[in-house]
């Protein structure tokens, strides 16, 4: 395997994007854009229903999805099997307290984990569609 490949059977294997299927569009724009920084890279879709792509800042990105009168209502329900989706930081204190002052609902306050071989920071809030989002911090 060359040096710096992880992953021997996938070459370039890396996450590209998270879909979400807003609910609110304008409450997921607050959040991923304005209170979170992601930068808008592309719009695309159609025009009943947008469909953007984030910038996270490290090559990975986010997709929003416009709701449709099709679009799944019940969060709970419709966002199976996801469980979460991480989002990396250098300061899961930091960022968790901007988003708790932007008004989302913090579901774990920051936790610091021995998980063996790794030593983590975690903390998770529920977005504008039901969604949860934790914050992972390694050291």
């Amino acid at each position: 395997m060359p040096v710096g490949t992880k992953n021997g059977v996938i070459a370039g294997c890396g996450m590209h994007h998270v879909a979400v299927q807003t609910r609110d569009w304008d409450a997921s724009l607050k959040l991923y854009r304005d209170t979170l920084g992601m930068e808008i890279v592309a719009e695309f879709g159609s025009p009943d229903r947008k469909i953007i792509l984030l910038d996270m800042g490290d090559g990975s990105h986010m997709e929003l999805f416009q709701p449709t009168a099709q679009s799944p209502k019940d969060a709970a329900k419709d966002n199976d099997p996801v469980i979460h989706f991480a989002l990396a930081t250098t300061d899961t204190l930091g960022v968790t307290e901007i988003v708790r002052k932007a008004g989302y609902e913090i579901t774990m306050e920051p936790r610091s984990l021995d998980l063996g071989a790794l030593s983590v920071t975690i903390s998770f809030f529920k977005g504008p569609n039901g969604e949860i989002i934790e914050f992972f911090q390694t050291h």
